[in-house]
């Protein structure tokens, strides 16, 4: 009986284990497409070596410094391990270098910022999990993991960020998380939760950029539109 008890203390192990090398795999994809976007952007408003680095560190590592910090996780992994920076400067650099090889026919920016979206939001949600936090507060983390990124590379370039006027973004984290913290109170496994959680995300990121689905959008008020028409004369 004592070896039984072992064995399964030491299953237990071997797939927490398991499980937390997958979501840091996962982690550092998530931060090496997101810097890929950062890159591009970039490279897109002809940015100088030093401005497509910072850009691909601050979209690949914002929502995840900014999630860690607030769920007590310090010092940050993105500051405490070096393949954080490491992954991010080299996507830095094969945008900078090699941008034509990495651009394709569809936007890269929009691609690889709904591929680390994905990949974030259930990261985002794992490790808040992990940490303690309620189901609810864990799917907001995860949310905020996938859009702190863009938000950064936005406001760095002087834009409104993606999330507040783009098709289904924070909504498609937000589905994707909650995919990750519904599996988690079913007790089904981590793995395959986490795929299903990022695949949903980023399928309904696609979908929406693909036709056109968004919020409803605010209306101009009406003396604005005057101006505007007023403008026009």
């Amino acid at each position: 009986m004592p070896a039984r008890a072992g064995d399964l203390h030491a299953g237990l192990e071997s797939s927490v284990l398991s499980t937390a090398n997958f979501l840091y795999a996962l982690d550092l994809a998530g931060t090496f497409v997101f810097a890929l976007s950062g890159g591009m952007a970039g490279v897109k408003n002809r940015l100088d070596l030093f401005g497509v680095l910072v850009l691909s560190f601050a979209a690949a590592n914002t929502g995840g410094i900014t999630r860690d910090l607030l769920i007590g996780a310090v010092p940050p992994g993105a500051v405490s391990d070096w393949h954080y920076l490491g992954v991010s400067l080299l996507a830095g650099l094969l945008t900078f270098y090699f941008p034509s090889r990495i651009h394709r026919e569809w936007s890269p920016v929009l691609l690889f910022d709904a591929a680390g979206l994905a990949l974030f939001a259930v990261t985002g949600a794992g490790k808040a999990l992990a940490h303690g936090l309620n189901p609810v507060m864990a799917t907001l983390m995860g949310m905020l993991t996938g859009v702190g990124g863009g938000m950064a590379r936005d406001v760095l370039l002087a834009q409104v960020p993606t999330v507040l006027r783009a098709d289904l973004y924070a909504v498609a984290a937000l589905a994707g998380a909650a995919v990750v913290v519904t599996a988690a109170m079913l007790q089904l496994p981590p793995t395959p939760s986490a795929v299903a959680g990022a695949a949903l995300c980023f399928a309904l990121r696609v979908l929406a950029i693909r036709n056109g689905w968004q919020l409803p959008v605010a209306a101009a008020p009406l003396d604005a539109a005057a101006d505007g028409e007023e403008s026009k004369r």
